[in-house]
């Protein structure tokens, strides 16, 4: 399973990876935009958006890239490593309990 989570701080790239393998994904971290995402995202199964740190321009064209390939977005304020391991669990939660 993968998860592309944009925003976040760029210092905690590694941690926000490192969250993800404890939970059993793999992860793409885009903390800022470099480029079209179109050709970068791929097709995970959960797209992370952190809405405090990314900008509004970032966030439309995510969205709407998850919308064209309908891949889940989780939006999320805060950008901390907890926030990410409530979030990853709570989908989990939910993935095995078969409402997604």
């Amino acid at each position: 399973m993968s998860v592309v989570i944009i925003g976040g701080n760029e210092r905690m790239g590694m941690q926000y990876e490192n969250i993800c393998k404890s939970h059993g994904f793999r992860a793409k971290v885009f903390t800022k935009e470099k480029g079209t995402l179109k050709r970068k995202l791929g097709t995970p199964d959960l797209m992370i958006l952190f809405t405090n740190t990314v900008s509004h321009k970032m966030v439309l064209s995510a969205v709407g890239e998850a919308k064209k390939n309908n891949i889940p977005v989780a939006r999320c304020h805060t950008s901390s490593a907890n926030a990410l391991n409530n979030l990853l669990a709570e989908y989990c939660a939910v993935k095995n309990k078969g409402l997604l």
